[in-house]
């Protein structure tokens, strides 16, 4: 048996605040109406703390404009490890949330949680004695408080536990944290003091408490009934991991684990005594001379092997009983021991009958009744026991198959003892010999031995460490792979090897550590990758404002992550759109940060799961609807394994593995023929020929000129290049892998038949078509771009090895011959080519050999891509291009010189098309003028590109310099430049760059002028824009400035007092008779507009709306201080040039906690001939259904639709006659003002809540407005379900109105009230 002889006790004093998870619902309370005062005198007491003495405050507008600044103030002064969140009444029936609510000489609770803790306001304004102020209150006195108060009426009695039971509390996500307590009468007074007593044990804020399996555990009673472990989290979601009650294994040597710092208590903590009772069987010959170990495996580490010595020749004698005291240090709970002996003496053969344990005062067997003998049984000399609780392991025990395949090469095979020892997510099995193959002799070249391998389950592997004695005469061995199987999982593991264990060959080791790295390689340093959730259909997008949801596309920018590798399985994913923002996990959630370390797991399934490598069990998890798992998320709604995509497997040039399996890859025999089989090594390799979108050739990199073709009914490696040799790549997004459809015999695609060879097979559904691409080399990586390379053949290069004609050419195929003139170059040429139809480019014009290129007077011919160099000056005598399939040439004469530093001399040059002698179109010589702006700090350093677009194209981005250096744009100064370029026709647009590294770089661009001096034209494009800007979060370092056609200039004037201004994004919606035009981003209070008192000019595109009849102006409430003061809003017409400004007084805030509470104003524009339309107020009533669970608690908005247009969506923000809305049964009025929108037609209402459980009931809604005389009341049913798991799983509807009434009497009454007479 195994005693522990010390238990040294772990305490803690640390005083924890108090907390709860239950909640209640907030009944509606009505204030009577009074007369405003000027000042209140109010108390604030703590939440569940008698012995705080409260904080007496003057509340006034003055000293708190917004409720959230008392907030702020009360979090300063009320010690709470949240801040104060919410203030409720004295019995917590009632939560308050305006300044308003508050009374008088009123005493309120303040709390950082929506559960209030009540306490006895008469003990609590009693002063405290001197020791009661700093004397910190311990769990065992606030249990005996919270009791007495719950005797009084402040609480209600819970059942209380009669018998002590001991129960094993994991921290949530970590479950290397973790307490063993005793459930008595003391610390289960009531659930409140549970979960405070289980805070100050585990210093941690308990605020609910969860069964391993993930459910819920809300009272004592559950408690007590709970299997003997629970889960401890704070407002986190519950997160699974392994809370086995004695069976989790990290020991400290896995991987990623050696350098973690466990939690201690204490330093007695860290040493423990055990008792060890051996018994060895009765049975004849049952003793051993060796020498007997042990290893005690617990959920933080194991120890080790101890070796059970004694008096030599007494020790494990036939039916003798031996007892040791065994020294460890914290290994934590134990789930697993090992024992074994060194198969030394006369007679090593042993036959262990039991071990015994008492640990904690509970008696533990652990029956052996087995030979540990090379000789015996399956010759193990160790065996591995779990614990067991209620009668059942806690662990299984399983036989591993263990196939060791031995390489071909000449003496791979070995006659050495080959030792193994296997890792997995629950321990080791530690070093084993592979002692009995089924085969007659062991480790024969090109030969698999299996052997077996018995341990207590392992759970997921992921190395082993192999190797041999070097003993023996040829002990050298090269290895091939390891394949192990793993029968309760069904799952097979391969490690490859490839090696030789020889300490005379390769690196000289003879022990290798191999990983399960089927997918390791995509996790090289520089790979970008695309992380896909199989359970929310999409991938991971990590937004401009660090949100992160897992709902993008294949093709959205803001999914792709760059590499970093920092050590081993740890890497940083760097935004590739943002970089200097990273995937991270900040408190258990996954959002953006500058830098987060993330440990990559690969799982069986080819997926693989992130966790954060700071704090283990953490891991990047979504709910079903693709966002963050919060507190919503219930266990069976998480999903946190991703299948891992890489970028640029499929690029011009890669080379690349299609693998059908973890060890095989799809290969090119001698004879032509594929195979599936194939080893994952060069004769494997392809090269990927791009022929457009999707579509791609493989030639074999072994056997050039031998691509995989579908043709008569045959898919082998002998096709030419022609189109039986173009498939369409057809991604499965589930599973990581690829189908290859062939171009020509459409829904063929290349299959494998049972024994691996390929044959075209049509998809069924069947997995033989799916390979699982591998990159080896990366090909181009400009994905807009294209490149050539030099042709080293003429005549020749036509024809195939076989002596046959190759393919004819397609036809988009070109031939580039490029004349020097009398100078040469180093550097890279780039060409692009302009067409009718489009322009095509850029093309970079290198070479994949080491001939040099661009040499005086050279000819040069091209295909592929290559390096760069330093030389920086070149003469170009001439370009021809040769359509391939026609043979028809185009030329274009150059004789310029093309350099970076010569002032005189620019390296971008445009060539037209030379016919006759003639071009066909002209080279402009455009003057450009960019006049920066006369703000503060308006001038840059940094680089301004510029490109000009016209009818027949653009001119390229153009860096705007002078002498080869980019210029600096001074403030209220005009810059001007050259751009030489092919007749563009007409001006469309220009795009404007600015490269600004910081703030204080950023330029301020008034306009760009260019001219056309041998037209007389000049275009006007009006910037008057800060750049870089941002917008809807995002910010931008290009725009596109377009001439004054049709354009307007809008002002906006903010108030001029100091919080006027905003922090928000400003959009703008434009309403005329022809249709509506929105949103139009204006822009952010992030980026020096819309400060206060200054006025922000923006010239906005208003094209085809017809005559103008109203604008509405709002912003998103996003910043630190979103609110805003609008004074008013100008609009002037620039062309056709109006000389009437339109004025539009606005005078209010938009703002949420401002006001009226609404973040958006309408505004109406006259017109000459109607009259004004007025501006009305929509009284809206929303009834909240009476069915169970009908209510809600998140953002509802709602669009008012009629015969003129509608409101836009506004946030139904604030209740006119309740303080908490939407609530079970009850109806809630809200007010929006808006122009007038006719007869009003359908609603649009939605809200916000994702997770389950966030269902919201509408019976109906009723809008009310009076326009004119008349008051009209318009009635829209629902009486359906606005809920993702509910109805048809919709949380947006479309009410149609279904009736409408006519009211005599519609008049206001004062504090936003209407009533109605008929």
């Amino acid at each position: 048996f195994l005693e522990k002889l010390e238990t040294p006790s772990t305490s803690y004093s640390v005083n924890q605040p108090n907390s709860s998870e239950s909640e209640q619902s907030l009944s509606t309370r009505h204030f009577n109406v009074t007369e405003p005062v000027v000042a209140k005198r109010i108390c604030f007491y703590k939440s569940g703390d008698p012995q705080f003495n409260g904080i007496k405050m003057v509340i006034n507008n003055r000293s708190y404009k917004t409720f959230d600044a008392l907030l702020d103030s009360l979090s300063k002064r009320v010690p709470l490890p949240f801040g104060v969140r919410n203030i409720s009444t004295p019995k917590g029936r009632h939560c308050i949330t305006n300044l308003e609510d508050l009374e008088d000489g009123k005493s309120y609770i303040c709390s950082h949680q929506r559960k209030m803790k009540p306490i006895n306001l008469e003990r609590a304004s009693k002063k405290p004695l001197p020791w009661q102020i700093s004397r910190p209150i311990s769990a065992r006195r606030r249990a005996v408080q919270l009791a007495r108060e719950n005797e009084v009426g402040f609480g209600h009695r819970e059942r209380k536990i009669t018998t002590p039971k001991k129960i094993l509390v994991f921290k949530n996500g970590d479950v290397r944290l973790r307490r063993t307590i005793i459930l008595g009468k003391r610390n289960t007074q009531t659930f409140e003091a549970f979960l405070d007593y289980m805070s100050e044990l585990m210093q941690y804020p308990v605020l609910k408490l969860y069964t391993t399996d993930g459910r819920k555990v809300p009272n004592l009673q559950a408690l007590i009934l709970c299997s003997g472990a629970v889960v401890a989290a704070g407002r986190e979601p519950f997160k699974p991991s392994n809370y086995d009650s004695l069976g989790y294994s990290r020991p400290a040597k896995l991987l990623g684990i050696a350098n973690r710092v466990y939690p201690k208590a204490n330093a007695k903590s860290e040493t423990r005594k055990w008792k060890v009772s051996v018994l060895t069987s009765d049975m004849p010959s049952a003793e051993t001379s060796s020498k007997v170990y042990i290893t005690l495996y617990g959920d933080h580490r194991n120890s080790g092997p101890i070796f059970l010595d004694g008096e030599e020749g007494k020790l494990f004698q036939r039916g003798n009983e031996d007892i040791f005291t065994v020294h460890t240090g914290n290994i934590g709970n134990l789930y697993k021991i090992r024992v074994g002996h060194t198969n030394s003496g006369n007679s090593p053969a042993w036959h262990c009958e039991e071990l015994l344990n008492l640990f904690s005062g509970e008696q533990f067997s652990f029956p052996a009744h087995r030979w540990l003998a090379w000789d015996q049984a399956n010759g193990e000399t160790s065996m591995e026991l779990p614990v067991f609780c209620q009668g059942q392991p806690v662990l299984p025990v399983t036989v591993y198959e263990v196939h060791v395949t031995t390489g071909e090469l000449w003496n791979a095979g070995t006659e050495a003892d080959v030792y193994i020892s296997i890792y997995g997510e629950k321990g080791d099995t530690g070093s084993r010999q592979l002692l009995r193959s089924q085969k007659p002799k062991k480790f024969l070249k090109g030969q698999t031995d299996m052997f077996s391998v018995e341990a207590v389950h392992l759970g997921h592997l992921y190395k082993i460490v192999i190797g041999h004695n070097g003993l023996g005469s040829g002990n050298g061995w090269y290895l091939d792979k390891v394949v192990i199987k793993d029968p309760i999982t069904d799952l097979d593991y391969t490690f490859l090897c490839h090696r030789w264990l020889d300490s005379g060959q390769d690196d000289g080791n003879i022990a290798r550590e191999l990983t399960w790295a089927a997918e390791k390689w995509k996790f090289q340093k520089g790979n970008t990758l695309q992380f896909y959730n199989r359970l929310t259909g999409g991938f991971i997008c990590l937004s401009p404002d660090s949100k992160v949801d897992a709902l993008g596309d294949k093709k959205n920018k803001y999914g792709l992550f760059d590499v970093i590798v920092k050590r081993g399985n740890i890497c940083i994913f760097s935004s590739h759109q943002i970089p200097h923002l990273a995937l991270a996990l900040v408190n258990g959630y996954a959002t953006g940060k500058t830098c987060c370390e993330l440990r990559v797991h690969l799982q069986p399934n080819g997926s693989a799961i992130l966790e954060s490598a700071r704090n283990p069990g953490h891991t990047v998890t979504f709910n079903l609807q693709g966002k963050v798992a919060d507190d919503t998320t219930g266990y069976a709604g998480l999903s946190r394994e991703f299948v891992v995509h890489v970028k640029g497997v499929f690029h011009h040039g890669a080379i690349i593995l299609l693998n059908t399996n973890l060890c095989q890859a799809l290969s090119l025999r001698p004879d032509g023929s594929c195979s599936g089989t194939g080893q994952q090594q060069q004769e494997s390799y392809w090269k990927v020929h791009k022929i457009g979108s999707g579509v791609c050739m493989f030639e074999s990199v072994r056997n050039p000129r031998m691509y995989l073709k579908i043709k008569d009914g045959q898919c082998n490696g002998t096709g030419t290049g022609d189109e039986y040799c173009h498939f369409k790549i057809e991604k499965n997004l589930e599973a990581g892998s690829v189908s290859l459809e062939s171009v020509r015999n459409k829904g063929m695609y290349v299959g494998l038949l049972p024994d691996g060879q390929t044959k075209p097979v049509i998809n069924i559904g069947e997995n033989n078509i799916f390979f699982y691409p591998q990159i080896i080399k990366f090909g181009r990586e400009k994905p807009m771009g294209t490149s050539a390379a030099p042709n080293q053949e003429k005549k020749e290069e036509m024809r195939n090895p076989q002596g046959g004609e190759c393919p004819p050419p397609s036809a988009d195929e070109w031939k580039v011959s490029m004349m020097t003139g009398n100078a040469g170059t180093q550097v890279n040429v780039t060409l692009w080519i302009y067409g009718d139809r489009g322009a095509f480019g850029p093309i970079t014009l290198g070479k994949d050999n080491r001939k040099q290129l661009f040499l005086p007077r050279q000819e040069d011919e091209f295909q592929v891509a290559n390096e760069d160099y330093s030389q920086s000056e070149w003469n170009l005598q001439s370009v021809t291009l040769q359509h391939l399939m026609s043979k028809k040439t185009l030329n274009f004469p150059a004789n310029t010189w093309l350099s970076k530093n010569s002032v005189d001399r620019d390296f971008v040059f445009e060539l037209p098309v030379v016919e006759a002698g003639k071009p066909i179109y002209p080279i402009v010589l455009y003057h450009v003028y960019v006049y920066t702006g006369d703000l503060e700090q308006a001038d840059t350093d940094s680089a301004v590109y510029l490109c000009i677009y016209g009818k027949r194209g653009d001119s390229g981005l153009r860096l705007l310099r002078k002498s080869g250096i980019p210029v600096k744009f001074r403030r209220g100064k005009v810059n001007a430049f050259e751009v030489e370029a092919v007749s563009l026709g007409k001006l469309q647009k220009v795009l404007l760059r600015c490269e600004a590294n910081s703030k204080s770089q950023y330029w301020y661009c008034d306009k760009v002028i260019v001219r056309e001096a041998e037209n007389n034209l000049e275009y006007v494009f009006n910037c008057k824009r800060w750049l870089p800007f941002m917008s809807q979060g995002v910010i931008h370092s290009e725009i596109d400035l377009y001439p004054q056609e049709g354009d307007w200039k809008i002002t906006v004037v903010t108030g001029d007092f100091e919080t006027a201004g905003t922090t928000a994004t400003v959009s703008l919606y434009a309403y005329g008779e022809k249709k509506a035009s929105g949103p139009i981003i204006l822009g952010s209070g992030k980026h020096q507009l819309f400060n206060p008192n200054s006025e922000d000019t923006f010239k906005i595109n208003l094209r085809d709306l017809g005559q103008l009849y109203k604008i509405r102006i709002g912003h998103d409430n996003t910043g630190n201080d979103p609110s805003w003061y609008l004074e008013e809003v100008r609009l002037e017409r620039l062309v056709p040039l109006s000389q009437e400004e339109i004025c539009l007084p606005i005078e209010c805030w938009l703002a949420e906690d401002k006001g009226e509470g609404d973040t958006w104003r309408e505004l109406a524009i006259r017109n000459p001939t109607k009259e004004l339309l007025p501006l009305l107020v929509y009284e809206i009533h929303v009834y909240t259904g009476a069915k169970l669970g009908a209510e809600a608690d998140f953002n509802v908005y709602i669009n008012l639709i009629g015969t003129r247009g509608d409101a836009g969506k506004r946030k139904l923000h604030r209740s006119k006659n309740n303080n908490v809305k939407f609530q079970h049964g009850q109806m809630d009025i809200f007010f929006i003002k808006a122009v007038s929108l006719g007869d009003l037609e359908k609603v649009l209402i939605s809200h916000d809540g994702a997770a389950p459980g966030n269902g919201w009931f509408l019976d109906k809604i009723v809008i009310k407005y009076k326009e004119g005389k008349e008051a009209q009341e318009v009635v829209f049913p629902c009486n359906r379900w606005l809920d993702e798991y509910q109805d048809d799983g919709k949380t947006q509807r479309e009410l149609t109105a279904k009736s409408k009434y006519f009211v005599t009497d519609f008049f206001f009454c004062g504090n936003n009230t209407v009533l109605f007479t008929a």
